[in-house]
């Protein structure tokens, strides 16, 4: 099954609890709650979320914030790092997420091995306490599209082997920025997953988003209209596929352009 929608509250719907019901009057089934700017709700209005999910057949992730940085030099870094994982999975767990997607860290002075070893470790201690806590999420490595940022594929598959708790997160907006417009056709898109399915096997889940780049990699979201990668040439090889796959739209139109997702998969 597929399952798509937005990342981030609908545009004109007053919040997050209110987005299930005008989600699924759209006929779309998924909504990433944005936890970018702060991991800030009370546990109550997690709860009620995560109700009116269930109601409306809403499947649910998370973002967790921005401000992660697993490979700092700084220690004090790196632990309100930890906090805002275990957080952003703890409030999660609560609304029934799946995932809580994260932004791991940058390379800095490091090499990509010496990095990896330094995420994995810290990955693997929010992972421990995950499993302590009997929270039902798993922790979500981004694909990522800025050269400077850890997170390609072959670099979270290393991390996945120190525990299941961790699944990989795939941007295809991030891929083709970071590899300068790699995803050109059908094609393109079946390697990719191929890439994908060698390191996972099972669930996808994914974000979607048109995007600028240049020689460093991702500079900014785009619509999808803009085609950059191209949605079109995606949506048949999605359904292709016989796992569920979860695509979270990251463009500014956010629901709008999940609608028309939503057209361009059922037009196959």
């Amino acid at each position: 099954m597929i399952y798509l929608g937005p990342g981030g509250t609908p545009h004109g719907v007053n919040g997050t609890a209110e987005s299930m019901a005008y989600l699924a009057n759209k006929g779309l089934n998924a909504m990433e709650v944005q936890f970018v700017r702060g991991a800030r709700m009370k546990d109550s209005t997690a709860k009620s979320i995560g109700n009116k999910a269930s109601e409306h057949g809403i499947r649910l992730s998370i973002h967790a914030p921005y401000y992660i940085n697993l490979s700092s030099e700084k220690d004090d870094i790196i632990e309100k790092s930890k906090e805002r994982i275990m957080k952003s999975a703890r409030l999660g767990d609560m609304m029934g997420a799946k995932v809580i997607t994260v932004h791991a860290g940058y390379y800095g002075k490091l090499a990509s091995e010496e990095t990896t070893e330094m995420i994995g470790e810290n990955v693997l201690e929010c992972a421990e306490m995950i499993v302590e806590e009997s929270l039902k999420v798993k922790i979500g490595l981004e694909q990522m599209g800025r050269k400077k940022s850890w997170g390609t594929l072959d670099e979270i598959a290393e991390v996945m082997k120190l525990t299941d708790v961790v699944v990989p997160v795939l941007d295809f907006a991030h891929y083709h920025a970071r590899y300068g417009g790699i995803l050109k056709t059908e094609d393109d898109f079946r390697e990719l997953l191929k890439k994908y399915e060698a390191i996972h096997n099972g669930p996808l889940h994914s974000h979607f988003s048109s995007i600028e780049y240049n020689d460093t990699g991702e500079r900014a979201h785009m619509n999808v209209n803009d085609r950059e990668p191209d949605f079109s040439l995606l949506a048949p090889v999605l359904k292709e596929k016989d796992y569920d796959i979860t695509v979270i739209c990251e463009t500014p139109e956010l629901d709008r352009d999940s609608i028309r997702m939503k057209k361009l998969l059922e037009s196959v």
